[in-house]
C-alpha cells in the first residue's frame, strides 16, 4: 500500500488546469494513496465528484467555504444535501470561519453558513472539514454546540486548542506549515498532540513545505511535512504515514482495501 493519505487538497483548482489529468493519474505512483478533495462551494463540489468518479485515490468533500458565504442560500443547502449523498462524498467540507481579512464576507453571514452546514453534517452522519482562520474563539463555541466528527485542517492554534479539540473527538490536520523557518505554535502541536487525532495534509496548490516553496504544493510533498513530524516526534517516519492513514481512514470512513 502506498503510505500517503492526502487529508486535504483542491485539485478542482485552476492551479492544476494545464495537467490535472496526468498529475491525479500519477498519484499512486508517487506513493500517495488517498487524497480528500475539499470543495469551497456548489460548483467546486460538483467538479470535486466528477475528479472522484474518474480517478480511484479521490474523495469529495462538498461545502461552502468562508470566503464563499456570501454565495450561500438554502437553495444551496438543499444543492449540498444532494451532492453529499453521492457514494464518493465523505464529509462536509471545507467549512468554518475566516476572520483575517476585512473585505471578507461580514461575521455574522460566515456565522450562518458554517451553522447551517454543521446542522446538515449532522443530519447526515457526516464529518466536518472546518477552516479556522482566526477564528477560534467561535469555531470552539460552535464545534462545542454540535459536536461533530471533523478535523480542523490547516491547524493554526495553539496546543491547549488542540488538547480541546481532542476532547471534542475531532483530528486535527497539519501540513507544510510545520516545517516553516519560524514555525511555532505547528511545531508545539506535532509534538505534543496524540498521535491517534493526527492527519497529513497538503491544503494543494497552496501551503507547500520547506525544501519546496515557491512551487505549487502536490500529494506527494507531504514525504517532507511527515519527515518533520518524525523528526519533532522522535519516531520513524514510517509510523506517522502508518497512522495518519489509519486516522484518515477512520476518519472518512473509507476501508484500507480501497487505498491505492
Amino acid at each position: 500500500m502506498n503510505p500517503i493519505f492526502d487529508s486535504h487538497a483542491h485539485y478542482d483548482d485552476a492551479a492544476f488546469d494545464a495537467d490535472r489529468e496526468a498529475l491525479l493519474s500519477s498519484l499512486p505512483s508517487l506513493d500517495v494513496c488517498a487524497v480528500i478533495n475539499a470543495a469551497v462551494d456548489l460548483h467546486s463540489a460538483e467538479r470535486s465528484l466528477a475528479l472522484a468518479e474518474r480517478y480511484p485515490s479521490v474523495w469529495a468533500a462538498v461545502g461552502f467555504h468562508p470566503e464563499a458565504a456570501g454565495r450561500f442560500s438554502s437553495a444551496a443547502l438543499d444543492g449540498l444535501r444532494r451532492l453529499a449523498a453521492h457514494p464518493r462524498a465523505v464529509a462536509i467540507g471545507e467549512i468554518g470561519l475566516d476572520y483575517h481579512y476585512d473585505d471578507g464576507p461580514p461575521r455574522d453571514c460566515q456565522l450562518d453558513c458554517f451553522e447551517a452546514q454543521l446542522a446538515l453534517a449532522k443530519e447526515l452522519g457526516l464529518p466536518v472539514v472546518v477552516h479556522d482562520r482566526d477564528a477560534h474563539e467561535d469555531v470552539l463555541r460552535l464545534l462545542r454546540r454540535y459536536q461533530p466528527k471533523g478535523v480542523v485542517h490547516c491547524f493554526s492554534g495553539s496546543a491547549e486548542m488542540a488538547k480541546e479539540l481532542v476532547r471534542l473527538g475531532m483530528f486535527i490536520g497539519l501540513g507544510g506549515a510545520v516545517t516553516f523557518k519560524n514555525a511555532r505554535r505547528p511545531v508545539r502541536v506535532a509534538e505534543e498532540l496524540p498521535l491517534d487525532r493526527l492527519l497529513l495534509e497538503t491544503d494543494a496548490p497552496y501551503m507547500t513545505p520547506v525544501p519546496l516553496r515557491g512551487r505549487r504544493n502536490q500529494s506527494d510533498y507531504i514525504s517532507h511535512t511527515a519527515a518533520r513530524i518524525a523528526e519533532i516526534r522522535g519516531i520513524p517516519v514510517e509510523e506517522v504515514y502508518a497512522r495518519t492513514r489509519e486516522n484518515a481512514c477512520q476518519l472518512f470512513g473509507i476501508s484500507p482495501e480501497e487505498l491505492a
